[in-house]
C-alpha cells in the first residue's frame, strides 16, 4: 500500500489527472494541475512538470555539497550539471556510476540508476565528448481504481540518455550542448476502462552550458581558483500521456560560483554557490496548450520571483587529494515548496578509481520531507589518461639496453 501511495503522489506530478477511473483515483488523492494552493488563507503558485526524475541529483559528490554542481571542479558527471565543464577535465577519460534508492523509508525497490562517460578529443585535448543514461524505476505497482477494485499490475519507469559535446573557446571558457531523449511509461500495466488512451510519454531536450575558470599561482604551492558557470537544462519538447493534455519537463536556468583555495602541498577547500530557477510557469488547466517558449517567459511573471529560487550552498575540503570532507545546505521557499535540508559525505580517491558517499540529514516531515532523509548514496569514478597499458609509442622502453659498440 505505502508503494502504491509513494507511485500516486509522482504521478500526479507529472499532470497525468485526465479522465476516466484512472482519472477519478487520483483526484480523490489531490490535486496538483492547479496553479494555485490556499494555505493559511492566502493563494501559493507552485511550479509542477512531468518527468520530475530529471531533477534529481545524480551524483554523491554534489548530493554531499547541497545539490551544487554547476561550478565546481570537472568530473565525469558534468554531463548533468554543466556539459561544458568535461574539456577541463584533468584526465582523457572518465566513466562514472550511482545507485540511488528513493523513498528507502517507505519501499525497498523504488531506485534511480545512473551512468556518465566522456572522453576528451582534438588539438591539446580541447574538445570533449560525453554521454549518459538516466533510468528510474518505480518498482512493481498493484494498481486499484478509486473503489479499491484491483486494476492491473505494472512496472512503471523512466528513463533518458543523453548525448554531448564541448570545448574550449580559449584557455579559460567553454561551451557545451547535450541532446537528451526521455521516456516515461508511469502507468505502464494498467487495465484501463473503456474511453481512456493512456500511452507512454516521449519528449526531446537539450542543455546548455558556459564554464569560466580561473587560476591564480602565488607561490609553487599556494593557488586560488574561481570557476563560473551557467546552464539551461532540459529545454525541449512538451511531453504528453494522452490525446488531449501536454505537460512541460522541468527547464531550468542554473547559476554556479565556485572559488578553491590550496593552502599548501596537502589541504584545499572548495566553497560552492548554485542559484536554480525552473522555467516553467504555474499553469492554470486552461493554460496548458500555451508554447514552450511562452511558458519560459511566463515563469518570470506573477509573484516574488526570489521565492521562486532553489539555493544551494556547499563545502569540500581535500587532503593530499585523496581523502575529502563534504558538507551543503539547501535551501527552497515555503511558498515554493518548502524543501530545506543539510548533507553531508565523504571521498577518497586512489590513483584512477575514486568512491564518494552522500547523506542528507532527516529533517521536515510530510511532503517538505526529503525522499533521500536517512539514506546514503554511493557514486564509483573511474578516470584515466589511456586506455590499456603500455608504454607511449614516442617514449622508449626504460629497460633496453644499446647495443655493443653505442
Amino acid at each position: 500500500m505505502a508503494r502504491f501511495f509513494a507511485f500516486a503522489g509522482l504521478t500526479l506530478m507529472t499532470g497525468l489527472i485526465n479522465q476516466g477511473a484512472f482519472a477519478q483515483m487520483a483526484a480523490k488523492t489531490t490535486q496538483t494541475t492547479a496553479s494555485s494552493y490556499n494555505i493559511g488563507g492566502q493563494n501559493k503558485d507552485f511550479v509542477t512538470t512531468a518527468v520530475p526524475f530529471l531533477r534529481i541529483t545524480p551524483d554523491s559528490r554534489a548530493g554531499a555539497m547541497g545539490d551544487a554542481g554547476i561550478a565546481t571542479s570537472a568530473d565525469a558527471n558534468a554531463q548533468y550539471w554543466n556539459i561544458a565543464k568535461m574539456p577541463f577535465n584533468e584526465k582523457n577519460y572518465g566513466v562514472s556510476v550511482t545507485y540511488t534508492p528513493w523513498l528507502k523509508d517507505l519501499v525497498p525497490d523504488i531506485f534511480l540508476a545512473y551512468i556518465s562517460a566522456y572522453k576528451k578529443i582534438g588539438k591539446d585535448n580541447n574538445q570533449a565528448i560525453s554521454a549518459s543514461m538516466r533510468y528510474f524505476s518505480l518498482g512493481n505497482i498493484a494498481y486499484t481504481t478509486y473503489t479499491g477494485d484491483p486494476n492491473g499490475t505494472g512496472m512503471p519507469r523512466e528513463y533518458s540518455f543523453d548525448l554531448g559535446y564541448s570545448r574550449k573557446l580559449s584557455e579559460y571558457f567553454s561551451v557545451g550542448l547535450t541532446m537528451r531523449y526521455i521516456h516515461s511509461a508511469i502507468a505502464s500495466g494498467v487495465s484501463y476502462l473503456p474511453g481512456n488512451n493512456y500511452k507512454p510519454g516521449n519528449a526531446m531536450a537539450a542543455d546548455v552550458g558556459v564554464f569560466y575558470t580561473k587560476k591564480k599561482e602565488i607561490d609553487e604551492l599556494r593557488s586560488r581558483t574561481l570557476n563560473l558557470g551557467a546552464t539551461i537544462t532540459n529545454l525541449g519538447t512538451k511531453i504528453s500521456y494522452n490525446s488531449v493534455r501536454k505537460d512541460f519537463i522541468p527547464t531550468n536556468l542554473g547559476l554556479g560560483a565556485a572559488y578553491t583555495s590550496q593552502f599548501d602541498q596537502y589541504n584545499k577547500i572548495t566553497f560552492a554557490l548554485d542559484i536554480n530557477k525552473l522555467l516553467v510557469p504555474a499553469l492554470n488547466n486552461s493554460d496548458t496548450q500555451i508554447s514552450v517558449v511562452s511558458g519560459v517567459f511566463k515563469s518570470f511573471g506573477g509573484g516574488d520571483q526570489f521565492q521562486k529560487l532553489d539555493i544551494s550552498l556547499g563545502a569540500e575540503y581535500w587532503y593530499q587529494d585523496q581523502f575529502a570532507l563534504r558538507a551543503g545546505y539547501f535551501y527552497e521557499d515555503k511558498n515554493n515548496g518548502d524543501r530545506q535540508y543539510i548533507t553531508a559525505g565523504l571521498g577518497v580517491k586512489y590513483n584512477v578509481f575514486q568512491l564518494n558517499a552522500a547523506y542528507i540529514v532527516p529533517q521536515g516531515s510530510g511532503t517538505t520531507r526529503n525522499p533521500l532523509s536517512n539514506t546514503v548514496r554511493f557514486s564509483l569514478l573511474f578516470e584515466f589518461d589511456k586506455l590499456g597499458g603500455g608504454t607511449s609509442s614516442d617514449e622508449p622502453p626504460a629497460d633496453v639496453t644499446p647495443p655493443a659498440g653505442q
